[in-house]
C-alpha cells in the first residue's frame, strides 16, 4: 500500500496496479461543474481552487447524517467527464478518481501532463465516506450534490488504474484473462 498526499507533487512515480491511500485535500466535480470549470478556463479566469497538483473526485455525495461530514460518497462513471478533462489537466490537475475506463484522448493528455487516474470501488460508498473528514462547498452551490467540494481525506482507498505512462489496468486485466483456461495447441 502506497501513501499519497494530495495535492500531488509528482504523480509520475505511481504505476497502474498500485494500491494507494490518499490523504490531504481533494476536490469533487461532476458533469455540470466540469462544464463551468472549462468555461472559466476558456475565458482566462481563475478556477475556484488551485489546480496545481489537484485531485478531482467524480462524486455526487449524499447529504450527511447529523454529526457526520458527508453521506455516501461513491464514484461515478468517469467517461462522462472525458470531453471536459483535458483542459483541467493542462491547468495542472494531476489526479482523478472515478470508476470505469477513460478515453484515449484523456490517456494521452495524462501522459503529456504527468497525471494519473485512480479507480475507487463502486458499491463501497459508505466505506469510502469514512475516509472523508471534512467537506466544504467551494463553488456552484446551486448544483447541490454536484457542486465543487473541498474534501479533507485520510487514507482514502484507491487503485492506480491508468498511470502517467499510459499503462492501463483495465486493458492489462482483460489481456491477462483473455486466454484463461485455454490450453495451447501442442
Amino acid at each position: 500500500m502506497i501513501r499519497v498526499t494530495a495535492p500531488l507533487e509528482d504523480a509520475r512515480s505511481l504505476r497502474a496496479g498500485d494500491e494507494v491511500l490518499i490523504s490531504g485535500v481533494i476536490y469533487t466535480a461532476r458533469d455540470a461543474a466540469h462544464q463551468r470549470l472549462v468555461k472559466l478556463i476558456e475565458a482566462g479566469e481563475p478556477l475556484p481552487f488551485d489546480p496545481k497538483g489537484a485531485i478531482i473526485y467524480y462524486v455526487g455525495p449524499t447529504p450527511p447524517k447529523p454529526g457526520e461530514p458527508i453521506g455516501s460518497a461513491g464514484p461515478t462513471t468517469s467517461t462522462r467527464m472525458d470531453s471536459l478533462t483535458v483542459p483541467l489537466l493542462a491547468q495542472g490537475v494531476k489526479g482523478m478518481i472515478g470508476k470505469g475506463g477513460r478515453s484515449q484522448e484523456v490517456i494521452e493528455a495524462m501522459q503529456e501532463h504527468g497525471a494519473v487516474y485512480f479507480a475507487a470501488v463502486g458499491g463501497a460508498a459508505a466505506y469510502i465516506a469514512q475516509s472523508i473528514k471534512e467537506v466544504q462547498v467551494v463553488a456552484y452551490p446551486d448544483l447541490g450534490a454536484e457542486a465543487v467540494h473541498r474534501m479533507v481525506v485520510e487514507d482514502f482507498p484507491a487503485i492506480v488504474a491508468i498511470d502517467s505512462l499510459g499503462n492501463n489496468l483495465y486493458e492489462q486485466g482483460v489481456a491477462k484473462y483473455r486466454n484463461f483456461g485455454v490450453e495451447e495447441d501442442k
